[in-house]
């Protein structure tokens, strides 16, 4: 079976609610919210399942928010190995307002995280054997911002492919030591990254083969929305369309994205099919109400041939 290891180091309860009509002051009366664990590399270890394979979560959890993500994960049937921290896991809430179709998102920075944690938290991943380390999410505060890239450093040196989904520093220093096998930044974080307001395909093509060519990854993968996105490789660079779908929610788009395209990857598809594959899992996603997810029906519907 298909393996990955995911790492969340700031990972969340996902709270949705459905509205009619937001209105300050005044009592509100929805309909029972949804709750589900959450945090990048959770999200993707949830639709890499879903589509078959296996996955491991490593992440951060405490508090008494903590014992109730860890709840949900066993309600998920999610292997996990949990890393204890003393601050509260932090709680993110989605609103979504009827009558204008807006969505609301509320997420918390996280808790303060301690040197021996996050130390503990790399011990446990030398000890973990996986096709894939996806590491995905934000850094909470504390956590050094090379530490996406000491962990990628040792997870190679074992053969492991590491991929990295993340932001700003982290994302920057995860690069300047190179060797991941992906990174898929959305369009904002890729343009933060490379320091410039890219937004012709071509320039943002060009821009990720330069950090194909530097060594920093094998491919680049930039999410675009509704624009679709363009993946670089030494092949060079391909980009594609958005599938036109009906959105319920943007929540865990990308992170359904990656987990389709390493899914495609580790059953040995083309860069390019496996692209593929990960864009249909964007689609889904959107299609789903609330903190879903992509199901597996739809990935497959929207990528039109059996997976």
């Amino acid at each position: 079976m298909l393996s990955i290891a995911t790492l969340t180091l700031n990972p969340t309860i996902d709270v949705a609610y459905s509205v009619p009509r937001l209105s300050h002051t005044d009592k509100v009366r929805i309909p029972p919210q949804l709750a589900d664990p959450g945090g990048g590399g959770i999200n993707v270890a949830r639709v890499f399942v879903r589509m078959g394979g296996n996955a491991r979560c490593v992440y951060l959890s405490g508090g008494s928010t903590g014992i109730a993500l860890d709840a949900l994960l066993d309600i998920h049937q999610l292997v996990r190995e949990r890393i204890v921290v003393r601050g509260e896991t932090r709680i993110s809430t989605t609103i979504l307002e009827g009558e204008t179709g807006h969505e609301y998102r509320l997420v918390p920075s996280g808790p303060e995280v301690r040197e021996v944690e996050w130390q503990g938290c790399l011990d446990r991943l030398d000890q973990i054997s996986s096709d894939f380390l996806v590491m995905s999410g934000s850094l909470p505060h504390g956590v050094p911002t090379d530490f996406y890239a000491r962990a990628a450093a040792a997870a190679n040196k074992r053969g492991i492919r590491t991929v990295l989904d993340s932001s700003g520093e982290a994302l920057s220093a995860g690069l300047e030591a190179g060797g991941f096998e992906l990174i898929k930044p959305n369009l904002k974080e890729f343009q933060e990254l490379v320091g410039k307001k890219v937004t012709d395909p071509d320039a943002i093509g060009e821009a990720a083969m330069d950090i194909v060519r530097s060594g920093g990854a094998r491919l680049v993968a930039v999410t675009m929305g509704e624009c679709g996105g363009i993946l670089a490789s030494e092949a060079g660079v391909i980009e594609l369309a958005a599938p036109q779908v009906e959105t319920a929610s943007a929540v865990g788009a990308g992170d359904s994205c990656l987990a389709a395209m390493i899914y495609g990857l580790a059953l040995g598809k083309p860069d390019e099919d496996a692209f593929r594959l990960g864009i249909a899992a964007g689609a889904a996603s959107l299609i789903t109400a609330g903190t879903g997810l992509a199901k597996f029906e739809d990935i497959e519907k929207i990528y039109g041939k059996p997976i």
